[in-house]
């Protein structure tokens, strides 16, 4: 299913009028009228070396969301060695760290889920029967929480250490202004 939609992205930014009946998709007579001067990347997201490997072989880059060496391994074996690797790690800034902790379970308890549930939960209603197990001491295991601009750091420095070149930090809250601060304060003049 990704290989196809992926072929059918590129075969759109083509330009032409296109008809196209895959296994997962049909498309009769579409066409992307307005295309950019230079088409954007198309970065795999990942979750195992397969769809590594996958995003190698088929992709312009990988994504991931855990600082996971073997992804690398595996989307160079595909064909990803002068690709790009981005990765997301979930962080929570608040001046206190318990404050943050509670902000984080109650808003992305999600990221506490073991092994390959959260990629199997379909709707909001199995996410809220699922995290309801979740406790605090879970999600601060997996996300970073609060004002240690050293946690951050090393948080960042982990997926650095995997082989990711691009790391996005999504701070899980409302104080947006506060965490861009705090980042471009303490935390960004350490890992540039």
């Amino acid at each position: 299913m990704l290989e196809e939609a992926v072929d059918l992205i590129r075969t759109l930014w083509e330009g032409e009028t296109t008809s196209y009946r895959g296994d997962y998709y049909t498309v009769e007579n579409a066409r992307i009228y307005t295309l950019p001067d230079e088409l954007p990347p198309i970065p795999i997201a990942t979750d195992g070396p397969k769809t590594a490997r996958k995003a190698g072989e088929i992709g312009d880059g990988l994504v991931a969301v855990a600082p996971d060496p073997d992804l690398i391994e595996a989307f160079e074996e595909g064909g990803g060695e002068d690709k790009l690797r981005y990765a997301e790690i979930d962080v929570c800034y608040a001046e206190d760290e318990q404050e943050a902790i509670e902000i984080a379970h109650e808003i992305w308890p999600q990221a506490a889920l073991p092994g390959e549930l959260l990629w199997e939960l379909r709707t909001p209603a199995h996410f809220e029967q699922a995290t309801e197990a979740v406790t605090e001491e879970d999600v601060a295991e997996v996300v970073v929480c609060g004002s240690d601009p050293e946690e951050h750091i090393e948080g960042i420095q982990e997926y650095v250490d995997a082989g990711f070149e691009h790391v996005a930090d999504h701070n899980v809250g409302s104080n947006q202004a506060e965490f861009v601060e705090f980042y471009e304060e303490e935390v960004l003049p350490a890992v540039q």
